[in-house]
């Protein structure tokens, strides 16, 4: 992928990639993005934004929000299908939704293939293979699954817990994501053992271009590229409208419901099931199920993104436009893909790694040190004003604590704190000035 380099921490590895990247020519410093950032990953200083690896969850928010599209992802580009013999485009069926009514899945899919593709394999229909996957689970008493389920389709929300909420990681399902089944099914199933094939995931989502590169819950994606629905829209816009209309479309309804809020708890049929979406949202949920909320429900579809992945941060539709018209494309789906496929199997959609609670930034490698650092950090929290205003370029006041106790930061950062300094030395100068001896001149 193009610029997989990342934004890196202090001292973090260069290998580390992240898809949410900072233009610093167009960032103005305005701190909308350290409001919203659900995981305290932007600073603001010296007049630009930076963004803590570290913390990153690659949910694409700060993309949504920012006033300047100073906030980007990083995908890949049309260009790369050049370096394969067979060019397979895998599309999120939230590709169905950017396009109008009079658009059908199958003109969008010839226009796939009018683009430079030579297959098309909808990602819809391994969502119903996984979907069929999270049924038996959850009927399967005997595997010891905790319950509430919890979705792991989303990246950001796997991300998310493994960060702020990880004695929930046991609830993920514990499942690859449907654009994963679909590239395996056509690299294992549908052209086995062969050279030269390339699978390419059309997103709408930051965080699964990350996900591509990091894998949640397996070693190594048998995705080749990955290319933003942004991206892609104009081009295949036009190439919709020269290619000749092919019988493509072979998902059904229950695999393009995967694409909008409260579709794959529909899939599911869960009946002691919640659908949330927006990480804002996802967080409260996540909170009340760690304290013991939420313990009567069985399955939680966990989504970041407002409407779901039809409003990702990739997307180009008004999320609750794209929402209502994915609703119509489904009316007009079969439930399911009826006719059979050699590809139809549950076989090998579960984890093959373990997902692992990640610390958002260690204080120190020194555990006495670390321990200091912590308590210095509460003494500096309790003397700032608590306002959470974000003039200092951290998102809250305990945040700035913290940077103040890295060395990446000032007391004096704080608009509050500066002008007690201003009046302190104000009065001391004054005092000065008044114990200058008689007739010296105090000018």
């Amino acid at each position: 992928m193009s610029g997989r380099e990342g934004n890196m921490a202090e001292g973090e590895a260069k290998t580390v990639f992240h898809s949410v990247k900072l233009d610093p020519e167009r960032c103005v410093g305005c701190t909308t993005c350290i409001k919203k950032c659900p995981t305290e990953a932007i600073r603001v200083r010296k007049g630009k934004a930076s963004i803590i690896a570290e913390r990153c969850i690659d949910c694409g928010e700060c993309i949504r929000t920012c006033p300047n599209g100073a906030k980007l992802a990083v995908s890949d580009q049309l260009s790369m299908l050049g370096g394969y013999r067979v060019k397979i485009a895998v599309p999120a069926p939230a590709l169905y939704s950017q396009y109008d009514e009079g658009q059908s899945v199958d003109r969008v899919l010839s226009g796939l293939l009018e683009l430079g593709f030579d297959e098309v394999f909808e990602v819809a229909e391994a969502a119903e293979l996984v979907t069929s996957a999270t049924k038996a689970l959850l009927a399967d008493a005997s595997l010891g699954l905790p319950r509430p389920l919890i979705s792991s389709a989303c990246p950001a929300v796997v991300r998310i817990i493994q960060l702020r909420f990880p004695s929930l990681i046991p609830n993920l399902v514990p499942l690859i994501p449907p654009m994963e089944a679909a590239a395996r099914i056509v690299k294992e199933r549908l052209h086995p053992g062969e050279e030269g094939v390339g699978v390419f995931f059309i997103t709408p989502c930051a965080g699964k271009v990350t996900v591509t590169r990091s894998p949640l819950g397996y070693e190594r994606s048998a995705l080749d590229g990955v290319i933003g629905l942004k991206d892609i829209f104009l081009p295949l816009r036009a190439a919709m409208a020269r290619a000749p209309e092919r019988k493509l479309a072979r998902a059904g309804r229950i695999g393009l419901e995967w694409a909008r809020a409260e579709g794959e708890s529909e899939a599911v049929g869960e009946r002691r099931s919640i659908s949330v979406d927006g990480i804002g949202n996802v967080i409260g949920v996540l909170e009340a199920l760690e304290n013991g909320k939420l313990e009567d429900l069985t399955y939680i579809e966990a989504l970041a993104c407002p409407a779901g992945c039809v409003g990702g941060p990739l997307t180009v539709e008004n999320p609750y436009i794209a929402k209502t018209r994915l609703r119509k494309r489904e009316a007009e789906a079969p439930a399911s893909v009826t006719e059979p496929r050699p590809a139809r199997s549950l076989d090998g959609l579960g984890w093959s790694s373990p997902v692992k609670a990640r610390s958002a930034m260690v204080l120190s490698g020194n555990l006495d040190r670390a321990l200091e650092m912590a308590e210095e950090i509460l003494v500096l929290s309790a003397a700032l004003p608590g306002l959470d205003c974000g003039s200092c370029g951290a998102p809250s006041c305990r945040a700035l604590a913290e940077d103040i106790v890295r060395g990446h930061a000032r007391q004096t950062d704080c608009i509050f704190k500066l002008r007690e300094t201003i009046r302190k030395l104000a009065g001391e100068l004054m005092a000065m000035e008044e114990m200058l001896p008689p007739g010296l001149d105090r000018e």
